[in-house]
Order: structure tokens, then C-alpha cells, then sequence
């Protein structure tokens, strides 16, 4: 009668039979401890998930930022859109109403399908592979021996890959390019360069009194009065004093004592002097045109 096996790392067993060396309660004991290094260590811990699970919408948008320590959330859309894909998939597990340590495990599964994407450089097929291996591990299970280990029912199960398939695997070249791709910084902002003012005894000229208050440029740029300069102003205060009289006299009227008659008169006689003189000049013009004239009209009889 032919005995059934089944494949061991170390060979092939019959079926049912326990290897030397080993007791039912040894596999049990391997098998738990591979089960508990399955999405192991956890994204979030039981602290902080509690923390947010009494937080709002916002509320859980700024303890994620602080727990991932996002600096740059504002500035930097790698961090915007990372911060994003985790509040999305914490928030939508709220609506599942999992239990801590389903919150534990789905938060873990998000971060580790990026971290394969980002780290292990993983295609989408590949990642869909490993997620059908971990949830095998975690979800449901045929097996009565595991029923204990199952994290997920079949129903939570299947929500979470729908849930993925259109979070993350929909936009899977998008997260690729988020990664993998360089972006350009680009530099808000510019420069200028200010001169300050030199000092009186820098070998450039000084600024023009025009560019600033006069104060300012009496106070630090304008040089102090010497003595000659001192000498200048006295004597230049001295000769407006003397030239006073002068100009007192000189204020006088030059028409006092003459009537408007005898300026009409006086001006009569300069406009008659000024017209004779213009008119003798006109008709001196017209007699030598007047001259030529005749000399071309004799020409002209000749010819």
C-alpha cells in the first residue's frame, strides 16, 4: 500500500509521521514563532493607535505627522502624499471597526507594501504576490490547528484587498515615480546686494546728498566745517551788510517826478526814430530790386 508524503526542508516525510528528535508540541511552538515574526515589527504601537482612535480627522492627520516626524509637510510633496496614504488607510480602517491589534497589522501592511516598493525596488505583480502570501499568514484559514492565529475573517479580508487595489495598486506607476524619480528644487525667493556707506576716509566718493534725508547726511557724511570755511561765511555776512545802503538806493523809483505825458512823449519820439530808420532801410531794398529789375527787362529787349 502506498504511503502518502508531504515535502520538508529537510526531505520527505510520510504523512502523519513526526520526525526523530521532535514532538507535536515543538512544531507547534516553530510554527507560532514563524507566525509572530508575520508583519513584524509593528508600524504603529498600541499607544499610539489608542491615541488616534480618540482623535478626529485632523486629529489623526497631526499625531501621524508627528509619529513619521514630517518637517517638511508644507514644502515637500513626497512627505504631503506619504502623510496622506496613511490617514486614508488608518481612517478607513475606523469604518471597519477593527480591533487594536487589526489596526496593528493593517497599519504594517500599508508601510511594508511601500517599503518593498521603495527599498526592494517591487513591480506590481510582485507586490500582489507578497500581499496573497501575507494574507494567507493573517487572514482566514482552512486549518481548525490556526483558526486561533487568524487575524482577519474572510469578509475583512477581502475588504482590505479592495481597499488596496484601488488606494495603491491603482496608482501604482504614480507611487514608482514618486521614488524613484528626481524632481527639480525649485527656489522661491532672491537676492539682493545693499552697499552700505563707506566711511569719510574710504578712497570712494561719497553718496550724493540727494539719495538721503539731510539729516542723516549732515550727521555722518558731510564733513566738518574748517576754518577757512568759518572765514568765508563772516566775510560773505560782512559785504551783504555793507551792500544794504547801495541797495536802499537803488530800491528808488527812476520815474519820480515825471508825468505820463512826458513818458508818452518820450516814447512817441523813440517809435518815430525807430519807424524812419526801418522804412528808409525798406526803400533803400525795393530801389536796388527795383534797379535789377530794369537791367534784365534791357536784356531781354536786346536779345
Amino acid at each position: 500500500m502506498a504511503t502518502s508524503v508531504g515535502t520538508t526542508p529537510g526531505g520527505t516525510t510520510p504523512a502523519g509521521m513526526t520526525p526523530a528528535g521532535t514532538t507535536p508540541e515543538s512544531e507547534n511552538g516553530a510554527e507560532f514563532r514563524e507566525h509572530e515574526r508575520i508583519l513584524s515589527p509593528d508600524f504603529l504601537s498600541v499607544a499610539q493607535i489608542t491615541e488616534m482612535l480618540a482623535e478626529d480627522a485632523d486629529g489623526v492627520q497631526r499625531k501621524l505627522e508627528k509619529f513619521l516626524n514630517l518637517k517638511n509637510l508644507h514644502t515637500c510633496l513626497k512627505e504631503a502624499i506619504l502623510l496622506d496614504y496613511y490617514v486614508s488607510g488608518f481612517l478607513w480602517a475606523r469604518g471597519m471597526d477593527f480591533s487594536i491589534i487589526q489596526y496593528s497589522k493593517f497599519m504594517t501592511l500599508l508601510d511594508m507594501l511601500l517599503h518593498n516598493l521603495r527599498t526592494l525596488h517591487m513591480s506590481l505583480e510582485e507586490s500582489l504576490k507578497w500581499l496573497g502570501e501575507v494574507m494567507a499568514e493573517i487572514g482566514p484559514s482552512y486549518s481548525q490547528r490556526n483558526e486561533e492565529w487568524n487575524i482577519f475573517d474572510i469578509k475583512q479580508a477581502n475588504a482590505i484587498v479592495d481597499y488596496l487595489k484601488v488606494s495603491l495598486f491603482q496608482h501604482y506607476k504614480l507611487y514608482e515615480f514618486l521614488f524613484y524619480s528626481t524632481r527639480e528644487e525649485i527656489v522661491i525667493g532672491s537676492e539682493q546686494v545693499i552697499e552700505v556707506v563707506k566711511s569719510v576716509g574710504h578712497p570712494f566718493p561719497d553718496p550724493l546728498e540727494e539719495g538721503m534725508a539731510f539729516d542723516i547726511y549732515s550727521t555722518f557724511v558731510e564733513p566738518p566745517p574748517t576754518l577757512d570755511m568759518e572765514m568765508k561765511g563772516l566775510h560773505q555776512e560782512q559785504g551783504s551788510e555793507e551792500s544794504h545802503p547801495d541797495a536802499s538806493i537803488s530800491e528808488t523809483d527812476p520815474l519820480v517826478g515825471f508825468t505820463i505825458e512826458d513818458i508818452k512823449s518820450v516814447l512817441g519820439q523813440v517809435i518815430d526814430d525807430i519807424l524812419i530808420g526801418i522804412q528808409t532801410e525798406i526803400n533803400e531794398k525795393l530801389q536796388i530790386q527795383e534797379e535789377a529789375f530794369n537791367a534784365r527787362i534791357e536784356k531781354l529787349k536786346k536779345a
